[in-house]
């Protein structure tokens, strides 16, 4: 263990900026997508009232004719270039069934269509955009500029992308690393959770590797570069993160896999409506009546509508639970996973480290509370994330801590203090132990076999005890486990980039069997690519940068949204914003229930529209009938949707979700 004792200062808030990420955003009315949608919305909104309150046609009509305007011409737009490409875009049918509605007098309802196709495809580029943002951002864990030693010993600062390899950089206390490479001299522990997602630091010595965009500690390390910029780890994710979102396949919802051979078929069948009669001498505003009408009633507005409102539904509920749900695209493929890859640190775990075990040594005669005093004394001046873990310890039990005095850290070895009169160490028991026969290595390494971090207390001299620290299990994570492996009947994989002892020792913990350790991210996105290459549908859980290419290419990726990075959160499919596990298995549930629902919406929307088509064709059906009949099939599937907007809706998926 490794500290140095920084009091409160401007030196602190100096450094503060290099462990922060800058974020980019792109505003919202800076997407073209959004700001057409925005103006479409509002026109409709101003109309409707007027509308409805009885003003004349004059005032709000030409309001309609704006809407129609601002929200359909770019989805008519591309579907027009579509049709260049012999294929017909369901978007272009939406327009045309808006435009055909105003034709008849139907301009409410064909305005509302437009502005949902709108707000839709805004939603999209937002999506999309907020994506690329992130990815762009991950490049700012990464500094720009290096210390780099010359020959002569020198050191000149230049920027990262002139470094070559071979070069020597300096890296300081608190710096991010500007390279990958490997620790020529000095000693330090560096955080890589951006990287591997391990929850402790890493200690680092000559001869390790490091890498890009991590952040190193208390020591100073003389780096040579093994890697070009562009090829650096951080560099790579970026670029599978991209290559991921750009080969993950179109995702489509139920309705639009028929949506080419519906769409030509109403073209077809409107034009015969409209053509067969005019040939047989019937008059033109009859036939264009009944094409019309035929339009209208044969539109897919009662069949989108079967399926937006349960998911739409399913989407609101969760997200009144704290699971946000991005698209009903998510919602639908949620259910549709048969595996689940869960990754370790801020997952299944806490992400935070832990006093889980204080074992005074027989020899020494301390009690635990005197041991852990001691071992938190030292401690305290330290930043260590481990050394806030015993202070953390001693505060929960409500020991009063002594002052230090004389503190001094050693990079990767630990920290000494006098507490007390008596000389206290506390740190690595294979650098404070020269016998590993001794009692404290052998219970140390008792420790580490169960999945501890093993700290050496040493008083004057002797050891005193060791002290374990963990990243503890969430306490749902279990509960969890069992649910995902109740609803896809196989048991989730662990991938992890953390040791494979302390992994296999979680997962025992979990109830997990499959366990994959040791993995850099592209291991990891390997590893889901294996499985999705197999025929399975695969679910990612995890919260870090490194998780970012797997829940790129998996059919769903969830993040944990407390801990999460940025590149995590806006790569996922959905984000479990309070970090409630358990509400992943019960979201799995409630898509699946949705899901249902859509069929149930779309054999009603079905038999609807079926039934005014066959009176249209067959009899002559009244236009206003019509109009009713669309419409009262429309209103009823929607409301059988809105059925999972119900909190017994929640209640019954997180019953199924834990079997």
């Amino acid at each position: 263990m490794t500290a140095t004792f920084t009091p409160p200062s401007a030196d602190r808030a100096a450094s503060a900026p290099a462990a922060a990420v800058p974020r980019r955003r792109t505003r919202l009315l800076s997407l073209p997508e959004v700001r057409w949608a925005g103006a479409a919305t509002a026109l409709f909104l101003l109309a409707l009232p007027l509308q409805l309150t009885g003003v004349p046609a004059w005032i709000w009509g030409p309001l309609y004719a704006l809407a129609y305007a601002t929200g359909g011409w770019e989805p008519g737009w591309e579907g027009l270039k579509a049709l260049k490409d012999r294929t017909l875009d369901v978007d272009l049918l939406m327009v045309v069934a808006a435009l055909g509605a105003a034709s008849i007098g139907q301009v409410m309802d064909g305005a509302l269509l437009i502005v949902i196709f709108a707000t839709s495809g805004a939603l999209e580029a937002l999506a999309t955009a907020r994506t690329a943002d992130s990815v762009r951002g991950l490049l700012d864990l990464a500094p720009a500029t290096a210390t780099r030693i010359a020959p002569d010993g020198t050191e000149q600062p230049l920027s990262v992308a002139e470094l070559a390899v071979g070069d020597t950089i300096l890296v300081r206390p608190g710096e991010r690393l500007g390279a990958d490479g490997r620790v020529l001299d000095g000693a330090s522990e560096v955080d890589q959770a951006s990287i591997t997602g391990e929850p402790m630091p890493a200690a680092k010595e000559p001869g390790d590797e490091v890498f890009a965009g991590t952040l190193n500690g208390t020591g100073a390390l003389r780096v040579r570069v093994e890697r070009d910029a562009s090829d650096s780890v951080i560099a790579r994710i970026v670029r599978m993160v991209e290559e991921a979102s750009a080969t993950k396949a179109p995702t489509q919802l139920f309705i639009e896999k028929v949506e080419q051979r519906y769409s030509l078929g109403m073209v077809a069948a409107t034009l015969a409506v409209f053509g067969v009669p005019l040939a047989f001498g019937a008059e033109f505003s009859d036939a264009l009546l009944r094409a019309m009408t035929f339009m209208i009633v044969a539109s897919p507005c009662a069949v989108v509508l079967a399926t937006m409102p349960p998911l739409l539904s399913a989407m609101a509920n969760a997200g009144r639970h704290g699971v946000l749900v991005k698209s009903a695209v998510v919602m639908e493929r949620l259910g549709q996973i048969d595996t689940v890859a869960l990754d370790k640190t801020g997952t299944l775990t806490e992400g935070t480290p832990r006093l889980v075990d204080v074992r005074p040594l027989p020899e020494c005669a301390l009690g635990e509370d005197e041991l852990l005093t001691l071992a938190a004394a030292a401690e305290h001046p330290s930043e260590h994330p481990l050394a806030r873990a015993v202070v953390a310890a001693a505060s929960e039990r409500r020991l009063d801590l002594p002052a230090a005095r004389d503190f001094t850290s050693a990079p990767g070895v630990g920290v000494r203090a006098v507490v007390r009169g008596r000389t206290v160490q506390v740190g690595a028991p294979s650098r404070l132990l020269a016998d590993p026969e001794a009692a404290g290595a052998v219970l140390a390494g008792e420790l580490e076999e169960s999945g501890r971090t093993a700290v050496l207390v040493v008083v004057d001299g002797s050891p005193a005890g060791v002290l374990g620290i963990a990243d503890r299990l969430r306490p749902d994570a279990a509960a969890t486990v069992s649910a995902l492996t109740v609803l896809t009947g196989t048991a989730p994989t662990l991938l992890t980039g953390d040791n494979p002892r302390a992994a296999a020792h979680l997962a025992a913990e979990a109830g997990i069997e499959g366990v994959r350790a040791g993995l850099l991210p592209q291991d990891k996105l390997g590893a889901v690519r294996e499985l999705e290459d197999s025929g399975r549908k695969v679910m990612v859980v995890g919260d870090g940068v490194n998780d970012a290419p797997a829940l790129a290419a998996a059919h769903i990726g969830v993040a944990m949204g407390r801990a999460g990075s940025d590149l995590a959160l806006e790569t996922a499919d959905a984000v479990i914003v309070r970090d409630e596990l358990a509400a992943v298995p019960a979201t799995v549930a409630l898509s699946r229930r949705a899901r249902k629902l859509v069929v149930q919406n779309l054999v009603i929307a079905g038999v609807c529209i079926a039934g005014l088509v066959v009176w249209d064709l067959a009899g002559t059906l009244p236009l206003p009938l019509g109009v009713a009949g669309h419409e009262g099939s429309t209103v009823l599937v929607g409301l059988n949707g809105l059925r999972l907007l119900r909190e017994a809706a929640w209640e019954r998926a997180v019953g199924e979700g834990s079997g």
